[in-house]
Protein backbone atom coordinates (compact mmCIF):
# COMPACT_ATOMS: atom_id res chain seq x y z
CA UNK A 1 0.00 0.00 0.00
CA UNK A 2 1.37 3.40 -0.96
CA UNK A 3 2.37 5.68 1.86
CA UNK A 4 -0.39 8.22 2.54
CA UNK A 5 0.23 11.92 2.16
CA UNK A 6 -0.98 12.66 5.68
CA UNK A 7 -2.44 11.14 8.81
CA UNK A 8 -5.99 11.93 7.72
CA UNK A 9 -5.55 9.75 4.65
CA UNK A 10 -4.07 6.89 6.68
CA UNK A 11 -6.95 7.04 9.16
CA UNK A 12 -9.41 6.97 6.28
CA UNK A 13 -7.72 3.86 4.88
CA UNK A 14 -7.98 2.15 8.25
CA UNK A 15 -11.62 3.10 8.66
CA UNK A 16 -12.42 1.64 5.24
CA UNK A 17 -10.46 -1.52 6.00
CA UNK A 18 -12.30 -1.94 9.32
CA UNK A 19 -15.63 -1.49 7.53
CA UNK A 20 -14.74 -4.30 5.11
CA UNK A 21 -13.83 -6.59 7.98
CA UNK A 22 -17.05 -5.81 9.86
CA UNK A 23 -19.11 -6.47 6.72
CA UNK A 24 -17.35 -9.80 6.16
CA UNK A 25 -17.07 -11.13 9.72
CA UNK A 26 -19.23 -9.00 12.01
CA UNK A 27 -18.20 -7.22 15.19
CA UNK A 28 -17.93 -10.26 17.42
CA UNK A 29 -14.30 -10.98 18.13
CA UNK A 30 -13.02 -8.18 15.90
CA UNK A 31 -9.30 -7.55 16.54
CA UNK A 32 -6.76 -4.92 15.59
CA UNK A 33 -4.92 -7.71 13.78
CA UNK A 34 -7.92 -8.26 11.48
CA UNK A 35 -8.00 -4.59 10.50
CA UNK A 36 -4.24 -4.53 9.97
CA UNK A 37 -4.43 -7.52 7.64
CA UNK A 38 -7.24 -5.92 5.60
CA UNK A 39 -5.30 -2.66 5.35
CA UNK A 40 -1.98 -4.33 4.52
CA UNK A 41 -0.30 -2.91 7.63
CA UNK A 42 1.19 -4.14 10.86
CA UNK A 43 -0.98 -4.24 14.01
CA UNK A 44 1.40 -1.66 15.50
CA UNK A 45 0.62 0.77 12.68
CA UNK A 46 -3.11 0.44 13.34
CA UNK A 47 -2.58 0.98 17.07
CA UNK A 48 -0.52 4.09 16.35
CA UNK A 49 -3.52 5.78 14.73
CA UNK A 50 -6.18 4.10 16.86
CA UNK A 51 -4.77 3.05 20.27
CA UNK A 52 -8.28 1.96 21.28
CA UNK A 53 -10.36 -0.31 19.05
CA UNK A 54 -13.50 1.45 20.28
CA UNK A 55 -12.24 4.73 18.81
CA UNK A 56 -11.77 3.05 15.44
CA UNK A 57 -15.27 1.58 15.57
CA UNK A 58 -16.72 4.99 16.36
CA UNK A 59 -14.94 6.48 13.33
CA UNK A 60 -16.24 3.63 11.17
CA UNK A 61 -19.78 4.28 12.38
CA UNK A 62 -19.46 8.02 11.79
CA UNK A 63 -18.09 7.47 8.28
CA UNK A 64 -20.83 4.96 7.39
CA UNK A 65 -23.60 7.23 8.67
CA UNK A 66 -22.28 10.22 6.76
CA UNK A 67 -21.70 8.32 3.52
CA UNK A 68 -25.12 6.65 3.65
CA UNK A 69 -26.96 9.90 4.26
CA UNK A 70 -25.17 11.81 1.49
CA UNK A 71 -25.80 8.99 -0.98
CA UNK A 72 -29.49 9.43 -0.23
CA UNK A 73 -29.26 13.20 -0.48
CA UNK A 74 -27.59 13.01 -3.90
CA UNK A 75 -30.39 10.72 -5.14
CA UNK A 76 -32.87 13.47 -4.27
CA UNK A 77 -30.73 16.23 -5.76
CA UNK A 78 -30.48 14.41 -9.11
CA UNK A 79 -34.28 14.35 -9.53
CA UNK A 80 -36.61 17.28 -10.15
CA UNK A 81 -39.94 15.49 -9.76
CA UNK A 82 -40.92 14.60 -6.15
CA UNK A 83 -42.22 11.21 -7.35
CA UNK A 84 -38.79 10.36 -8.73
CA UNK A 85 -37.22 11.62 -5.52
CA UNK A 86 -39.44 9.35 -3.44
CA UNK A 87 -38.69 6.36 -5.68
CA UNK A 88 -34.97 7.10 -5.39
CA UNK A 89 -35.17 7.18 -1.60
CA UNK A 90 -36.88 3.80 -1.52
CA UNK A 91 -34.36 2.33 -3.97
CA UNK A 92 -31.46 3.61 -1.89
CA UNK A 93 -33.00 2.76 1.47
CA UNK A 94 -33.35 -1.01 1.01
CA UNK A 95 -30.11 -3.06 0.75
CA UNK A 96 -29.47 -4.89 -2.52
CA UNK A 97 -28.60 -8.20 -0.87
CA UNK A 98 -27.07 -9.88 2.16
CA UNK A 99 -23.60 -8.79 1.01
CA UNK A 100 -24.45 -5.07 0.97
CA UNK A 101 -21.40 -3.68 2.80
CA UNK A 102 -22.91 -0.41 3.96
CA UNK A 103 -26.06 -2.09 5.22
CA UNK A 104 -24.09 -4.71 7.11
CA UNK A 105 -21.78 -2.14 8.72
CA UNK A 106 -24.64 0.11 9.79
CA UNK A 107 -26.70 -2.73 11.27
CA UNK A 108 -23.70 -4.14 13.12
CA UNK A 109 -22.69 -0.78 14.60
CA UNK A 110 -26.21 0.38 15.36
CA UNK A 111 -26.38 -2.56 17.79
CA UNK A 112 -23.69 -0.80 19.84
CA UNK A 113 -26.16 2.01 20.52
CA UNK A 114 -27.71 0.06 23.40
CA UNK A 115 -24.37 0.03 25.23
CA UNK A 116 -22.60 3.19 24.10
CA UNK A 117 -23.94 6.74 24.08
CA UNK A 118 -21.71 7.89 21.23
CA UNK A 119 -23.00 5.12 18.95
CA UNK A 120 -26.56 5.90 20.08
CA UNK A 121 -26.10 9.54 19.02
CA UNK A 122 -24.91 8.46 15.57
CA UNK A 123 -27.79 6.03 15.12
CA UNK A 124 -30.49 8.47 16.21
CA UNK A 125 -28.86 11.26 14.22
CA UNK A 126 -29.02 9.25 11.01
CA UNK A 127 -32.65 8.35 11.70
CA UNK A 128 -33.57 12.01 12.23
CA UNK A 129 -31.82 13.06 9.02
CA UNK A 130 -33.50 10.31 7.01
CA UNK A 131 -36.93 11.20 8.37
CA UNK A 132 -36.29 14.87 7.62
CA UNK A 133 -35.25 14.02 4.07
CA UNK A 134 -38.41 12.01 3.46
CA UNK A 135 -40.58 14.73 5.02
CA UNK A 136 -38.95 17.38 2.81
CA UNK A 137 -39.62 15.37 -0.35
CA UNK A 138 -43.21 14.74 0.74
CA UNK A 139 -43.76 18.45 1.44
CA UNK A 140 -42.33 19.32 -1.96
CA UNK A 141 -44.76 16.88 -3.58
CA UNK A 142 -47.71 18.31 -1.64
CA UNK A 143 -46.84 21.88 -2.62
CA UNK A 144 -46.67 20.87 -6.28
CA UNK A 145 -49.87 18.84 -6.20
CA UNK A 146 -48.19 15.44 -6.75
CA UNK A 147 -49.12 14.13 -3.29
CA UNK A 148 -52.24 14.39 -1.14
CA UNK A 149 -51.05 12.59 1.99
CA UNK A 150 -53.17 10.89 4.56
CA UNK A 151 -51.90 11.93 8.01
CA UNK A 152 -48.99 14.13 8.99
CA UNK A 153 -45.88 14.20 6.83
CA UNK A 154 -43.48 13.40 9.65
CA UNK A 155 -45.50 10.32 10.58
CA UNK A 156 -45.43 9.11 6.98
CA UNK A 157 -41.68 9.75 6.83
CA UNK A 158 -41.08 7.89 10.11
CA UNK A 159 -43.02 4.87 8.86
CA UNK A 160 -41.13 4.83 5.56
CA UNK A 161 -37.75 4.81 7.33
CA UNK A 162 -38.96 2.15 9.77
CA UNK A 163 -40.10 -0.08 6.91
CA UNK A 164 -36.74 0.29 5.16
CA UNK A 165 -34.88 -0.56 8.34
CA UNK A 166 -37.05 -3.59 9.09
CA UNK A 167 -36.81 -5.04 5.60
CA UNK A 168 -33.11 -4.23 5.45
CA UNK A 169 -32.46 -6.17 8.65
CA UNK A 170 -34.10 -9.25 7.18
CA UNK A 171 -32.21 -8.89 3.90
CA UNK A 172 -28.74 -8.61 5.45
CA UNK A 173 -29.79 -11.35 7.88
CA UNK A 174 -30.32 -13.65 4.86
CA UNK A 175 -34.03 -14.22 5.42
CA UNK A 176 -35.04 -15.98 2.17
CA UNK A 177 -38.63 -14.78 2.57
CA UNK A 178 -37.62 -11.13 2.05
CA UNK A 179 -36.30 -10.28 -1.41
CA UNK A 180 -34.94 -6.74 -1.98
CA UNK A 181 -37.14 -5.94 -4.99
CA UNK A 182 -40.26 -7.19 -3.22
CA UNK A 183 -39.35 -5.17 -0.12
CA UNK A 184 -39.01 -2.04 -2.25
CA UNK A 185 -42.35 -2.76 -3.91
CA UNK A 186 -44.03 -3.05 -0.52
CA UNK A 187 -42.53 0.25 0.70
CA UNK A 188 -43.74 1.89 -2.52
CA UNK A 189 -47.18 0.36 -1.95
CA UNK A 190 -47.34 1.91 1.52
CA UNK A 191 -46.25 5.29 0.19
CA UNK A 192 -48.78 5.07 -2.64
CA UNK A 193 -51.61 4.66 -0.14
CA UNK A 194 -50.52 7.47 2.17
CA UNK A 195 -49.60 9.96 -0.58
CA UNK A 196 -52.55 9.34 -2.89
CA UNK A 197 -50.10 8.80 -5.76
CA UNK A 198 -49.70 5.53 -7.66
CA UNK A 199 -45.94 5.23 -7.25
CA UNK A 200 -45.91 1.71 -8.67
CA UNK A 201 -47.29 2.95 -11.98
CA UNK A 202 -44.83 5.84 -11.91
CA UNK A 203 -42.02 3.41 -11.15
CA UNK A 204 -43.00 1.27 -14.15
CA UNK A 205 -42.65 4.30 -16.41
CA UNK A 206 -39.62 5.92 -14.80
CA UNK A 207 -37.75 3.51 -12.54
CA UNK A 208 -35.51 4.92 -9.85
CA UNK A 209 -31.69 4.86 -10.03
CA UNK A 210 -29.93 1.51 -10.16
CA UNK A 211 -27.19 0.16 -7.97
CA UNK A 212 -24.34 1.91 -9.80
CA UNK A 213 -25.96 5.30 -9.34
CA UNK A 214 -26.87 4.62 -5.73
CA UNK A 215 -23.34 3.67 -4.81
CA UNK A 216 -21.67 6.56 -6.66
Amino acid sequence: MARPRNQTERRRQLVEAAARVIAERGLAGLRIRDVAEAAGLSPGSVSYYFPDLDDLLLDVHHHAVDRYYWLRMRVVERCEDPRDQLLGLVEQGVPDDAADEMGLVLYELHLSASRDKAHAVLMSGLYDREVSLYATVLAFGVSGGAFAPIGDLRGVAMNAVALEDAYGLHIVGRNPAVAPQEARRLVRAYLSVVTGCDLEAWHAKRPGPGRAERQA
